[in-house]
C-alpha cells in the first residue's frame, strides 16, 4: 500500500524558557537559560539545589480550580500545551475534522510523581500499620496514560488514544507511533507529544542518587553546558510539548496552515546497560540510521541535529562517535545543538520540547544554540559546529531530533520543509 504522507498544522509549548510557542522559541534563538535555584520545596538538604521550573506559571489560569484537584501537575502541562496545539491547527472549528478520526498519543517517562509521593507520605506519617484512607484520585491522578484520556475527554476525540512509555524517548516514540497510524491510514489526525513534572523531593533525591544531575548550586544558569570539558551532570526540566500531527490531503482539504512535513522515525536498543549509553554509542548510529531510511534520504540531506546532548560526561561523547560514524566527513557540514543547555532535561517531555525546536528551526531558518561552553573537550574534533552559545542562521531543510533513554532506548524523528511534489514516490 501507497503509505500517506504526515504533516505537522499546529504546536504547543510550556516550558522553563516560555509558557507558549512564540515565547518558547524567543527564548531558544536568545540563548535564554531555564535554570535556578528550586521554588517549590526547601532544596537545601539536596546534592542538587536547582532545576529548570516553569516560571510566572500558575495552572488556575488555564484550568478550572475545581478540576485542578483531579490532575497531577503532569496532566495538568499536557492539557495546556495540547489546547494551544489544538487551537493552532483550528481542529474545533472546523466541520470536516471527523472527531472519530482524531487520535491522542500521550507520554510521559514518569507520570504523577508528585501524586505518588504526597500519599505515600501522608500514609507514612499516618502510619502504615494504622488505617489510612487513599484519596479515590490518587490512581487516576498518578498512571501515566491518564493524560492522553483526558485531552480525548476534553475534546471529543475518539479516535486511537494510548499512552507511550520509553524513559527520555518516551515522547518521540509517542510522535512516531501517531505518525504510523496516520500514514497506515488508521487516523486523520493525532494529538501527540509529552508532558513531565518531576521536580520533587523524589525526582531530584532519585536523580541524584544515580549522580546523573549537575551539582554547581554555585550557577545553575551555566550547569546545563553540553560538549564542554567541565560538564558535570544534566540538568532536570518540567513542562509539555504539543504536535498536531495530520494527513496531509486532509489537512490541504481543510485549509490548514502547515508548519513542516514529517518524513520519517527511527528506534533501537542500545541492549548494553540500564543508565549508561553503549560507549561507541552504537544503539544512536543504528536509529539515526533507521529513521534515515524510513525518510529515504542520505546524511547529506540532514542539515540540523538536534541531539539528546544531556550534558553528561558519557553520553555527550557516544552520541558524537555515532554521528561521526554514520555521517562521515558531512558531520562537519552539519549544524548540531542541545536545547537541552537552555531547557533542561524534560524527561519523558524531552522528544516533543525539541521536536518544536527542530520544526521552527525549519520555519526560521535559524539553529538554536548550545549554551554554556566555555572550555573546549578534546574529545570532540575541532571542526563540528555545535553551534556553541550564539544562535546561527543557515538555510534547513531536513532536521534530526534524537532522544535516548535510560534502559537503551533509542528514537529519531527527521521533520522536512513541506513541499507540494511528492519526492517520497
Amino acid at each position: 500500500m501507497k503509505l500517506k504522507r504526515v504533516v505537522v498544522t499546529g504546536l504547543g509549548a510550556l516550558t522553563p524558557i516560555g509558557n507558549n510557542l512564540v515565547d518558547y522559541w524567543n527564548a531558544l534563538e536568545k540563548g535564554v537559560s531555564g535554570a535556578a535555584i528550586i521554588t517549590r520545596f526547601d532544596p537545601s538538604y539536596c546534592k542538587t539545589q536547582f532545576a529548570c521550573e516553569l516560571k510566572n506559571f500558575n495552572a488556575g489560569d488555564y484550568i478550572d480550580r475545581r478540576e485542578l484537584r483531579r490532575l497531577d501537575p503532569f496532566a495538568q502541562y499536557a492539557l495546556i500545551a495540547s489546547d494551544e496545539a489544538i487551537n493552532d491547527a483550528g481542529l474545533l472549528d472546523n466541520p470536516s475534522v471527523n472527531r472519530e478520526r482524531v487520535g491522542v498519543i500521550w507520554s510521559s517517562g514518569i507520570g504523577g510523581l508528585l501524586t505518588f509521593q504526597e500519599q505515600i507520605r501522608e500514609h507514612t506519617l499516618a502510619g502504615f500499620d494504622q488505617p489510612f484512607k487513599y484519596n479515590p484520585f490518587f490512581i487516576p491522578k498518578m498512571i501515566s496514560d491518564i493524560a492522553a484520556g483526558h485531552i480525548s475527554i476534553k475534546n471529543g476525540f475518539k479516535g486511537p488514544n494510548f499512552s507511550v512509555v520509553a524513559a527520555c524517548a518516551s515522547s518521540t516514540n509517542a510522535c512516531i507511533d501517531a505518525f504510523n497510524y496516520i500514514r497506515l491510514g488508521m487516523a486523520d489526525v493525532v494529538v501527540t507529544g509529552g508532558s513531565e513534572a518531576a521536580i520533587t523531593e523524589a525526582g531530584i533525591g532519585g536523580f541524584n542518587a544515580l549522580k546523573a544531575l549537575s551539582e554547581r548550586n554555585e550557577s545553575p544558569e551555566t550547569a546545563s553546558r553540553p560538549f564542554d570539558l567541565d560538564r558535570d551532570g544534566f540538568v532536570l526540566g518540567e513542562g509539555a510539548a504539543s504536535l498536531v500531527l495530520e494527513e496531509l490531503e486532509h489537512a490541504l482539504n481543510r485549509g490548514a496552515r502547515i508548519y513542516a512535513e514529517v518524513l520519517g522515525g527511527g528506534m533501537s536498543a542500545d541492549a548494553h546497560h540500564i543508565t549508561a549509553p553503549h560507549p561507541e554509542g552504537e544503539g544512536a548510529r543504528l536509529v539515526m540510521y533507521a529513521v534515515l531510511k524510513d525518510a529515504k534520504l542520505s546524511p547529506t540531506d540532514i542539515d540540523y541535529i538536534n541531539v539528546h546532548g544531556t550534558s553528561t560526561p558519557l553520553g555527550d561523547i557516544a552520541e558524537i562517535k555515532a554521528i561521526q560514524e554514520l555521517f562521515g566527513e558531512n558531520t562537519f557540514n552539519l549544524n548540531i545543538s542541545s536545547t537541552k543547555s537552555m531547557t533542561g532535561h524534560l524527561l519523558g517531555a524531552a522528544g516533543a520540547v525539541e521536536a518544536l525546536a527542530c520544526i521552527m528551526a525549519i520555519n526560521k531558518d535559524i539553529i538554536p544554540p548550545t549554551i554554556n561552553h566555555f572550555t573546549d573537550d578534546p574529545a570532540f574534533d575541532s571542526r563540528l559546529n555545535l553551534t556553541f552559545n550564539k544562535a546561527q542562521k543557515r538555510e534547513v531543510r531536513n532536521a534530526l531530533s534524537n532522544t535516548f533513554g535510560f534502559g537503551g532506548h533509542n528514537a529519531s524523528l527527521i521533520f522536512s520543509k513541506y513541499e507540494e511534489d511528492d519526492s517520497n514516490d
